[in-house]
């Protein structure tokens, strides 16, 4: 098959996050079988964009803000072009659509193509009432709708979506994200080091700042421990900093700034525990990130898959306090036998639920039901 994927933006610092790596992750496993594929999205950087995202063709033009909003105005004029090109030959087209100008180009791009296409919303398509958000989907919902399918990752995504889209819309189906198993994961190393890892947006959802008060909690308890902040600076960077001076933490918490995702995944191969604070997180690939590189995790209830890793004994769920984050982190820190528990029952995770593989023999049935359907 010729499978075009779109995605808002692909960045140096990965700032647009998880529909990104997605997209990448399926593409590559995709190309692997034999697909013809190409992504097609914006991109931001300190240098101009690569000609390939790992094995991906990476079709892009540079991001321009044309309307307000961190990701819903950026747009390139020639970007329509380049979609109506690269999906001329395409049998199926996947777009990764949020509220924003790229996505709502796509969409229509592939209606007035007439050519059968899935949505994957990754948790962004919630119930809006303002004025704005109402007038953006007398556009975006109808084409919404014109979809194959609409990929969700959770019952709660799935409530949201089929809130928005209303009765008598494109079937909706789940299909967790994927990660590439990688057994071994570097689990000497991080005995070796005692390094607990941020890494996330700062973005007020994700709660850095809840990061950086259990780490004075378990500086206090454990003097010889370090942490390490990584992400792009999305409003919380002077919270952070403030309250690593008020408690005292310089030397022991420190930014190191946005990674690309090669450095991102030899940062949780050295980390000895990933704690992600952030609250009503869909599915975060952080998270699914961190356990293929056989790091324990440390997240919050409100997580999308914390009942499913709870339940594998595959992470540790907190109620997102510092104090419960604390006493967590503690217990992987002092205890070998537990954090090899958890780094086993991480691997056994990726590879029976999370695993790529998994993900897109599900994802090329989807594209197949597409191809072959009248509608």
């Amino acid at each position: 098959m010729r499978v075009v994927h779109v995605v808002t933006l692909v960045s140096d610092d990965g700032a647009y996050g998880g529909p990104t790596s997605v997209a990448a992750g399926h593409l590559e496993e995709c190309a692997a079988r034999g697909h013809e594929v190409t992504l097609v999205s914006l991109w931001r950087g300190r240098s101009s964009a690569p000609k390939r995202l790992g094995s991906v063709p990476l079709r892009t033009r540079p991001a321009r803000s044309l309307l307000p909003g961190r990701f819903t105005g950026l747009m390139h004029p020639l970007l329509v072009r380049d979609l109506w090109v690269s999906m001329g030959r395409a049998d199926v087209v996947h777009v990764h659509a949020g509220r924003d100008l790229v996505s709502l180009a796509a969409l229509a791009v592939a209606a007035l193509r007439r050519k059968k296409f899935v949505a994957q919303t990754h948790g962004m398509l919630q119930p809006r009432h303002a004025a704005v958000a109402r007038l953006f989907d007398r556009l975006y919902v109808p084409l919404l709708r014109r979809a194959h399918g609409c990929l969700v990752l959770t019952e709660h995504e799935r409530r949201a979506v089929a809130e928005v889209i209303g009765a008598g819309g494109p079937p909706l189906m789940t299909l967790p994200n994927g990660v590439c198993p990688e057994p071994g994961g570097g689990a000497e190393h991080s005995r070796r080091h005692r390094e607990v890892l941020f890494l996330a947006r700062l973005h007020p959802r994700k709660r850095p700042e809840a990061f950086v008060e259990m780490a004075a909690l378990v500086h206090r308890r454990m003097p010889d421990a370090r942490f390490t902040v990584h992400g792009a600076d999305e409003g919380m960077l002077p919270t952070v900093r403030r309250l690593i001076a008020a408690h005292g933490l310089q030397g022991i918490v420190s930014y190191g700034g946005a990674l690309q995702h090669p450095e991102a995944v030899r940062a949780y191969a050295r980390a000895a525990v990933y704690v992600l604070p952030s609250v009503d997180e869909p599915f975060p690939m952080t998270v699914m990130e961190a356990l293929s590189a056989g790091t324990p995790v440390v997240c919050t209830d409100s997580c999308g898959i914390a009942n499913e890793l709870a339940g594998r004994g595959a992470a540790l769920v907190t109620d997102g306090s510092p104090e419960e984050l604390a006493d967590a982190v503690c217990s992987v820190l002092a205890d070998d036998a537990k954090r090899d528990a958890l780094v086993a029952a991480g691997h056994r995770a990726v590879r029976e639920a999370f695993s790529i593989h998994a993900v897109t023999d599900r994802l090329e049935a989807i594209y197949r039901g597409a191809c072959h359907s009248r509608d």
